[in-house]
This record gives C-alpha cells, structure tokens and sequence, in this order.
C-alpha cells in the first residue's frame, strides 16, 4: 500500500516556527473580558498571557474568580480568531512552494495535516490555503489535557492515523514490513516532530528551518530523510515509499 504523507504546519507550510506571540497576549484579554474582568493585576497578566500553559494560571484564575478550564478554551478559540485572521490578510503566509508540491504528492498518496496548533486554525488552514487537499486534518482541543499531549506525544498523529484507518505496522490488508509499507510519512521541522513520528510508527521526514535542533542522543530524534525545502520533498518521500 502507499503510504499517506501527513505534515506538520508551523514552520513547515505556514511561515515561522509557532503562532505570534501577540496573539495570545490579545486572546489573554480577550478571554478576560468575556467575563467582566478588564483591568488584572500587572502580575497576573503576566503568567495569563504566557505562550504555553503554565500550572500558575489556575492559580492566577483563582485568584480573578473564575474557571480555569472556561477561560482555557475561551482563550484558545479567541487565539484562533485572531491567528486565522493574521493568515487571511497575509500577515502570516504560506510557504511559496508549498501549493505545489501538496498538489503533486496528493495525485498519489493520501495527505493529513496534523498539528500541536489548535485545531480550529489547522482547519482553517486546510481549508482556506489549501482547500480539498487534506484527507485528514488534526489539531489539539481547547482543553488543559490536550495541550499537554502535543508532540513529542505521538496521540494526535495518532488520531489522524486512525481516521485514515491505518495502523502502526501500516495500513489495512497485505505488507511485507518494508518501507513502503510504513503506516506513513510524517513531515516536520523539529526533533519533537520526528520523535512523535516514530513513536507513532511513521517514517520521519524532517525540513531543517534554521531553528532546527535535534538531541543527537536520542535515538527516537533521527529522521529518515533531511530535506532544506519542500521542494525536494517529492523525491524523499518517493525513496521512503520504494
């Protein structure tokens, strides 16, 4: 069977490694007002606007009030809000070559978008960038838990494997082991990425963006396959699915 190639977004079809900081920091307060609080102490603003979860934010919604799962989600849907809208007026792009060759692997193989971003901006990329060229797109909740399985935990490439149908030997019916018989390639831009993809049971395929680091002792963090653009993409996905 031939493989699906999934990929990873940030960095590796959207221009830069993560989403603006400044839009959580606008979705902070967002989130804030939503229930009647505009004006938080200079301290609590400040471990509420952080970019990642922090353990101190329940505190700090304790302290406000409120309930830190409510403004958790509140915060992640207005995240997306304003991260869908820096794409649409092209403040945050698409890598020029990326149309192209999704278009190209798509004549032959199955094509995932799977990401540590919120779920609600990886589909509103798929759709709006690259519209009916993914056959499975996932991203993480608007929950607590959720955030704390992204990658290097391999349970969204998972997800995505699963409504492909495939599984970690690879996809349903005959296979010999082989490569080309992996349960797919997964496509990223961090050592994070490539060890989620072979936790996974996927074939790592990893584009070095010159934030690019891997833990050279960490078996799990070697790739199949290193690539500077996507433009070669074509060519070492075709050697991992011989």
């Amino acid at each position: 069977m031939i493989p699906p190639v999934l990929f990873d977004m940030d960095g590796v079809l959207l221009v830069g490694p993560t989403t603006h900081p400044g839009v959580y920091r606008a979705a902070t307060h967002d989130a804030l007002s939503d229930v009647g609080i505009d004006d938080p102490s200079p301290s609590t603003a400040d471990v509420l606007e952080a970019l990642r979860y922090d353990p101190a934010m329940a505190d700090a919604c304790d302290s406000l009030g409120i309930d830190i799962d409510a403004w958790w989600a509140a915060r992640e849907r207005h995240a997306s809000r304003r991260a869908n809208a820096r794409v649409r007026s092209g403040d945050r792009a698409v890598f020029s070559d990326a149309g192209a060759v999704l278009a190209g692997l798509r004549s032959e193989h199955r094509l995932g978008l799977v990401s540590n971003n919120r779920e609600a901006t990886v589909r509103f990329v798929a759709d709006y960038c690259f519209p009916d060229t993914f056959d499975v797109v996932v991203g993480r909740h608007p929950t607590i838990d959720d955030y704390e399985r992204r990658k290097p935990d391999p349970t969204f490439i998972n997800r995505a494997l699963d409504q492909l149908g495939c599984t970690r030997d690879g996809d349903p019916g005959d296979g010999d082991g082989s490569a080309g018989d992996a349960a797919g390639i997964y496509v990223g831009d961090r050592g994070s990425d490539v060890v989620a993809a072979r936790r996974a049971g996927l074939e790592p395929i990893l584009i070095e963006r010159p934030y690019t680091t891997l833990d050279p002792a960490d078996v799990d963090a070697t790739p199949a396959a290193w690539i500077d653009s996507l433009a070669s993409l074509p060519s070492a996905v075709a050697e991992i699915s011989q």
